[in-house]
């Protein structure tokens, strides 16, 4: 699966997202037809996968969370802490960050 930067394509969402929420980073991306945006905040990230067409798979969800997970430093998550939430075109997975990482 190939994960596609469109952020500058998503300017709305990005804007509104960085002005109501704690979040500090917003970015966009898209694996066919499943969108997925990965917010950074200071205590949390949070990758959240939209499908309207179709239920998510549990494949996609691992190897998308998978790939977000090798992009964040060594140390700054517990891996015991992650949650996913699963719903028929929604899929929210809430990573913490560790108090050393956060600071």
């Amino acid at each position: 699966m190939k994960l596609i930067n469109v952020t500058n394509s998503h300017s709305r969402l990005v804007l509104n997202q960085l002005e109501n929420t704690d979040a500090e980073l917003v970015k966009v991306y898209t694996a066919g037809d499943t969108t997925v945006i990965f917010t950074s905040a200071p205590n949390h990230n949070e990758i959240l996968l939209i499908n309207k067409k179709r239920t998510i798979r549990p494949t996609e969800v691992e190897e998308i969370k998978n790939y977000f997970l090798k992009k964040l430093p060594d140390g700054s998550y517990d891996p015991a802490t992650i949650s996913v939430i699963q719903m028929p075109e929604v899929v929210e997975i809430s990573i913490k960050k560790t108090l050393s990482s956060s600071r």
